[in-house]
């Protein structure tokens, strides 16, 4: 155990873990690791892991659904070792992680979305993808709408709470149906988004996207059904992914993994639900069918027509 180290309970732990986040409390995208009970700040410049570069930050954010996975480290006592980026994006960055506990080989890999400060955030065409996630307070509304600088970080922090919650969601569908790949999302804290690394683990090189391989006829059918039942049961959850192409979905092992979704739509409560959803078919069906597939199976009419009924749209 850590000098000083304050051991809670399971009880506070779980309370700490699994408190939910609150776009209508700005408070939560200021939080840090705060000093424990007994009065020590268990990540100040006095208290530094002897290995990695920080404390994990597991004991204070929003934890990922029960059960957790095998593979995922929860000790306290683990540390966080920054291995680099695993790519730049307009509006975050994501870094690769590893989570381990010193001494010991429980370790694992995670790959940390961190949405930038606001003044560099370009999120592009985000006034459409936010219509239906409103707050109840008006003052926060007036910031979002005139993107204040405070405005542009409660909209990060909507992001980042969309983001984890449709995950959280579609996980536990993808246990329950196993229709549908995500990553497991580890934990929220802020504006920064855990979730588990796709690829392999031991050499750390990414899971590649769709957009980078060239599938055989066969493999190529095979994805495009693994992807119209995912997007199926996003239908069925009245979802959209809002920017699907081929460059957020992830081949893994033969399995078509769905990433990126800050911008998740959702159908019903967004008036541009509908066209968000058929430029998500148009977009895919024209990558499949330029690789070789027919376009009796990649008809985009067809497919937007079947989502829109299964989202009970129709």
């Amino acid at each position: 155990m850590r000098e000083h180290e304050y051991a809670p309970s399971a009880r506070e732990r779980r309370t700490r873990g699994n408190r939910r986040f609150d776009d209508d409390d700005p408070q939560f995208l200021k939080r840090g690791r705060q000093p424990s009970p007994g009065g020590f700040d268990t990540n100040t410049d006095t208290d530094e892991p002897d290995t990695g570069d920080r404390w994990s930050t597991w004991d204070d954010a929003v934890h990922g659904p029960e059960p957790h996975p095998a593979w995922l480290v929860t000790e306290l006592a683990a540390v966080d070792t920054e291995l680099g980026v695993l790519k730049t994006g307009k509006e975050a960055d994501v870094h690769l992680v590893r989570r381990a506990v010193p001494d010991t080989d429980r370790s694992c890999l995670l790959a940390a979305k961190r949405y930038r400060a606001p003044e560099h955030r370009l999120f592009h065409r985000d006034a459409g993808y936010l219509e239906g996630r409103r707050v109840r307070r008006s003052r926060e509304n007036r910031a979002m709408t005139a993107r204040t600088a405070f405005g542009r970080e409660m909209i990060a922090g909507q992001w980042a709470a969309a983001e984890f919650s449709a995950l959280t969601r579609l996980w536990q569908v993808g246990v329950e149906l196993g229709a549908i790949a995500v990553p497991y999302p580890v934990q929220l804290r802020g504006t920064e988004l855990m979730l588990e690394f796709v690829g392999d683990a031991e050499s750390g090189t990414a899971a590649p996207r769709l957009a980078q391989v060239r599938p055989e006829p066969v493999a190529l059918e095979r994805l495009w059904e693994q992807l119209v039942d995912a997007l199926v049961v996003l239908a069925r959850s009245g979802l959209a992914h809002g920017d699907l192409s081929p460059y957020n979905l992830l081949v893994h092992d033969g399995r078509l993994v769905i990433i990126d979704l800050p911008q998740v739509v959702d159908l019903v409560a967004n008036p541009q639900g509908p066209e968000f959803l058929a430029r998500d078919v148009r977009v895919v069906s024209t990558w499949f069918v330029a690789r070789g597939l027919s376009t009796d199976l990649a008809d985009p009419a067809a497919l937007t027509a079947r989502l829109l009924s299964e989202a009970g749209m129709r």
